[in-house]
């Protein structure tokens, strides 16, 4: 797939980004670039190829849950302009 100048400048006024003619043809060379490097990814035989959910196998390092930090919510309340049961209250924002 490959785009046209016209196809660049719609895409460009709908992202609302104003390209000058130079622009626009650098901007269809590297979307362009873009769409050839997937049409090369999209005719790689994949079959027989299990998806994995990262390309190394790595262990993911895992931390004891403790608390490290002490309670301090008390103090944060107490400097609120408001709280009410343990939740801070704010101005209603959305009607």
């Amino acid at each position: 797939m490959s785009l046209s100048n016209e196809q660049v400048g719609h895409l460009a006024r709908l992202a609302r980004i104003t390209l000058s003619n130079a622009e626009i043809d650098a901007t269809r060379d590297k979307l362009n670039g873009i769409f050839g490097l997937i049409e090369q990814m999209q005719a790689v035989d994949t079959a027989g190829v299990e998806p994995m959910s990262h390309p190394q196998e790595l262990a993911t390092r895992l931390r004891d849950d403790a608390v490290t930090e002490p309670d301090r919510r008390a103090a944060f309340q107490r400097i609120a302009p408001q709280t009410e049961a343990g939740l801070y209250l704010v101005p209603k924002v959305i009607e």
